[in-house]
């Protein structure tokens, strides 16, 4: 019983694009979840602090947080999105033999 099934297999379009970052509005990766905690935090502060102090006060940290965190994020993005830490000294590394 042995037959040749000719079958045509449809073809799918691939994305790419997987191995990038994912990218929205011009935010990579993580950076997309710290703008969307700067934009949280800045909302809930305004409210909270323009129950107690009053609009104007509440716009001005509005300002201030978003300014804030906007500014953090672009200057960490511009390093990379797989930043890490940069010592500044001298390291001294010793063998397992010498211990």
């Amino acid at each position: 019983m042995s037959s040749t099934v000719n079958t045509s297999y449809p073809e799918y379009p691939v994305f790419k694009g997987l191995q990038r970052p994912l990218e929205f509005m011009g935010l990579r990766g993580r950076y997309i979840y710290w703008a969307a905690v700067t934009a949280g935090c800045a909302i809930l502060s305004f409210i909270v602090v323009y129950s107690l102090l009053g609009f104007v006060v509440g716009l001005v940290v509005l300002t201030v947080i978003a300014a804030v965190g906007i500014a953090l994020i672009i200057l960490k993005q511009m390093k990379g999105l797989h930043t890490k830490k940069e010592f500044q000294g001298i390291l001294i590394y010793r063998r397992d033999s010498e211990i």
